[in-house]
C-alpha cells in the first residue's frame, strides 16, 4: 500500500465560462472502475440537455487504470487534457467529468484544450484535494499505573490515537504512520520497562493534518 497520496476529499462542482460557452467541472474520489463508471452516467443523466459531457479517471496505487472520453468533441481535446490536469496533479483514484453547455462562438482544438484543462482545474478545487496518509494501529494495553505517563507522552509528541477501552487494564489504539510503527512499538516497549502488552492491528488511511 502507498504510504501517502494525493486525492479529493469529496464530490463537488465549480463552473466556469469561456466565450460564452458553461463549463462545468465535477470531481469525486473513486476506489473502482465501477464507481468511477457510475458517476461519469449519473452526471450524464443530470445534465442530459448539456453538449458534451467529457470525462477521465485515473485508479490504482501505480495509476494503472487511465481512462478518458471526449464525448463528441474532436479528438485529444477534452478527456485528454483532462486526465493530464489529473496527472500533473498526481491525483489518485479520481475522476472527473467537465460539462459543456455551447454558447454559440468556436473555440478551436487550442481553446477547447485550454478550456477542458480549466474545467478539469475547477473540479478538482470543488472537489477539495487532500492527502491521505497511511498509518498502522497499535494497541497497547498496560497496567492503569502507566496510563498518565502515556498519554502525557502521547500528547507531547501530537500522537494520532484512537479509542481506549478502559477494563482491568487499559487499552489504547495508536496510530503512528506506517513506516514508523516499529520504532513506536520499541519506544513503548522502552518507555514501559517492557510491562506492555503490545498488538499490530490493522493499517488505515486518515487525511494529512486532520
Amino acid at each position: 500500500m502507498l504510504e501517502r497520496y494525493k486525492t479529493v476529499r469529496e464530490q463537488g462542482n465549480k463552473e466556469i465560462v469561456i466565450k460564452k460557452s458553461r463549463f462545468i467541472g465535477h470531481g469525486k474520489p473513486v476506489q473502482s472502475e465501477e464507481e468511477a463508471v457510475a458517476f461519469i452516467e449519473e452526471i450524464k443523466k443530470l445534465h442530459w440537455n448539456a453538449t458534451h459531457n467529457c470525462s477521465a479517471y485515473i485508479l490504482g496505487e501505480r495509476d494503472e487504470i487511465q481512462k478518458q472520453s471526449d464525448d463528441g468533441e474532436p479528438s485529444g481535446t477534452a478527456g485528454k487534457p483532462i486526465l493530464e490536469v489529473m496527472k500533473n496533479q498526481h491525483l489518485k483514484n479520481v475522476a472527473i467529468v467537465v460539462t459543456r453547455y455551447f454558447g454559440g462562438i468556436m473555440l478551436g482544438a487550442g481553446g477547447l484544450i485550454r478550456a477542458y484543462t480549466d474545467g478539469a482545474v475547477a473540479a478538482i478545487e470543488a472537489a477539495d484535494p487532500i492527502i491521505k496518509v497511511l498509518h498502522r494501529e497499535v494497541l497497547v494495553d498496560v497496567d492503569y499505573t502507566w496510563y498518565g505517563k502515556l498519554e502525557n507522552e502521547f500528547h507531547q509528541r501530537g500522537l494520532r490515537i484512537g479509542d481506549t477501552a478502559f477494563t482491568d487494564r487499559v487499552t489504547i489504539t495508536c496510530l503512528p504512520e506506517e513506516p514508523e510503527a516499529a520504532l513506536f512499538v520499541e519506544w513503548i516497549t522502552d518507555l514501559t520497562q517492557g510491562q506492555a502488552e503490545i498488538m499490530l492491528g490493522d493499517t488505515l488511511y486518515f487525511i494529512e493534518g486532520e
